[in-house]
């Protein structure tokens, strides 16, 4: 992936170390983060407890596999580029990001597709005959796909297109012959019998051939315990273990009905056996909802085998500040699998997600600092490219610059309404309670000219927060978006040339906006409600992202 606008950087570059930026142009000098949650304010042994989530923030739907003593994990992307971010650890705890998987435009068409469209429920796999990973996946502008590599760290093919897989959440199954299979959610055969019935079906895998072969075949209709009519059987993955296959499918539905189910049989066709304690995890019933460091939504596993034997479960969650509203959208957690009477079981009914867990023999050190717990970090842009935790909205023009002048955007013709791609670039909010901060230099001609902070969970919902004209002055405006933008604040700035200074502190639900043109920090804005930011509130699947954004057409 290309980095750097090439043509342009030199001139950006001489231009921004001369101590401007043109009307057209954004430099921002630095971005500071800060996390402070009192979930992740504990006392503990780095090397025998670890903290959930594992993964803070928007890291929904993570899949796992091993190869040797190396796990590999990846996450759901959606509409933002480069796509499915993956991780490497030797812990399952410690986690170190490795790249994207899909890095190229080839790989990842986008299109116009809307926020939550894209990138669903990757699954990676690790075929031990061949010594090669598998990812697969459903891009929903162009359907199923899967790329592969003998070494994650030295990129993926092009995608191939499975023509002959429906629906969504596809799944690869190596067996022990090496033999493929693939399973996924689909329409059931004939005619629903209510909303939200689905069905998981299988498909045989040529593994030397790359392509599926023969038809499909219904192994799971509706779900379980099928007289009460559950939705949404989706996210499957097939195991084998001892004398048995196992059918592990999410259920319920993204929200707070979400769980985890299993079933087993002696081939992977089926016939499949219920377990009768599912679902094996939930947060659904019997909790408390005043319980401390609460966790909802528990849902959408892989489990893994250690080389030692044991089994351990990530699935995703989410931390609600009140009722069921959260800005981190959906966390990745961490849990060790117990088998009972030859079930695999995540967690006990009625027993809530730990915030703070044990594993003996954990590696401190070993992973990111910024992925889970409290943290602060700057980023000055001084390096030829981006860090991995930024981020672009579809498949994005070559449009910033980094170096000794930090970040510098071209403002494109695109606002953040638009199903297009925005002059932004992207990171997570990943605590609920946190601040971002950068320093503008932006010099705008009219008010159809903006710089400064997005807060995006889609088109219809979001912040911006910014250096503008209003009234034929420089100002800082900030917007409140929620099906209709609406100016929350405004202020006048003196000089159009100077750099400005922009601040979001953010507490649960409101958000506090602040600005310094010089010297001390002037609030603009505080108590604001930021619920336009929650999965609930607005629909979809990501959690709120903070954007460096600039546009020529607000």
């Amino acid at each position: 992936m290309i980095m750097i606008h090439k043509t342009l950087f030199p001139a950006l570059l001489a231009f921004v170390m001369a101590g401007s930026a043109s009307a057209q142009q954004a430099q921002f000098k630095y971005f500071t983060y800060t996390g402070d949650d009192a979930r992740f304010d504990k006392q503990f042994d780095p090397a025998a407890e670890y903290l959930n989530p594992v993964l803070a923030g928007f890291y929904p739907d993570p899949s796992v596999c091993r190869a040797g003593d190396t796990y590999y994990l990846v996450n759901s992307s959606f509409s933002f580029f480069p796509g499915v971010p993956i991780f490497t650890s030797k812990d399952l705890v410690n986690w170190t990001q490795l790249g994207h998987v899909l890095d190229r435009e080839s790989q990842l068409p986008l299109g116009s597709q809307r926020v939550s469209g894209g990138i669903f429920a990757p699954a990676i796999s690790y075929n031990e005959k061949n010594k090669t990973f598998y990812m697969i996946t459903t891009n929903v502008g162009r359907g199923n796909f899967y790329v592969k590599s003998t070494d994650p760290s030295k990129g993926w093919s092009e995608p191939v297109y499975l023509r002959k897989v429906g629906g969504i959440d596809p799944s690869f199954f190596f067996d022990k012959d090496g033999k493929g299979y693939i399973v996924n959610n689909d329409a059931p055969s004939g005619t629903p019998r209510y909303s939200g019935e689905r069905s998981i079906w299988i498909h045989e895998f040529d593994v030397e051939g790359d392509s599926v072969v023969g038809g499909q075949r219904e192994i799971l209709r509706g779900g379980t315990h099928v007289e009460e009519h559950p939705i949404w059987i989706e996210g499957p993955h097939l195991y084998r273990v001892g004398k048995y296959y196992y059918l592990m499918c999410a259920e319920g539905g993204t929200g707070a009905w979400h769980s985890e189910v299993i079933l087993r049989a002696k081939h992977p066709m089926g016939p499949w056996e219920e377990y009768s304690g599912n679902p094996i995890l939930t947060q659904r019933t019997g909790l408390s909802p005043a319980r401390q460091d609460i966790v909802t939504s528990a849902g959408h596993a892989d489990i893994v085998q250690t080389k030692k034997g044991d089994w351990w479960a990530v699935f995703l969650g989410c931390r609600p500040y009140e009722n069921d509203f959260y800005n981190t959208g959906r966390d990745t957690y961490l849990l060790p699998v117990a088998w009972k009477d030859g079930w695999p079981v995540i967690l006990e009914k009625n027993k809530a997600v730990p915030a703070l867990n044990s594993k003996p023999g954990l590696m401190p050190g070993t992973g990111s600092k910024t992925l889970t717990g409290n943290f602060t970090y700057t980023d000055r842009f001084d390096q030829n490219k981006l860090d991995m935790r930024w981020m672009f909205l579809r498949n994005p023009q070559q449009f910033y610059a980094t170096g000794t002048g930090g970040l510098v955007i071209d403002a494109l013709p695109v606002n953040i309404s638009e199903p297009k791609s925005p002059s932004a670039v992207f990171c997570r909010q990943q605590h609920t309670v946190f601040s971002a901060e950068t320093e503008l230099r932006f010099a705008p001609a009219s008010s159809k000219e903006m710089a400064g902070f997005v807060l995006l969970q889609n088109e219809e919902y979001n912040f911006t927060f910014g250096k503008t004209m209003q009234q034929g002055r420089p100002a800082v405006v900030l917007t409140r978006s929620e099906k209709g933008r609406a100016v929350i604040a405004s202020a006048l700035l003196e000089d159009n040339g100077a750099t400005v200074k922009l601040k979001i502190e953010g507490n649960g639900r409101y958000y506090d906006f602040y600005y310094a043109e010089a010297g001390e920090w002037q609030l603009l804005a505080r108590g604001v409600d930021a619920v336009n930011l929650s999965t609930q509130k607005s629909g979809g699947f990501i959690g709120a992202c903070i954007g460096l954004y600039a546009t020529v057409n607000n």
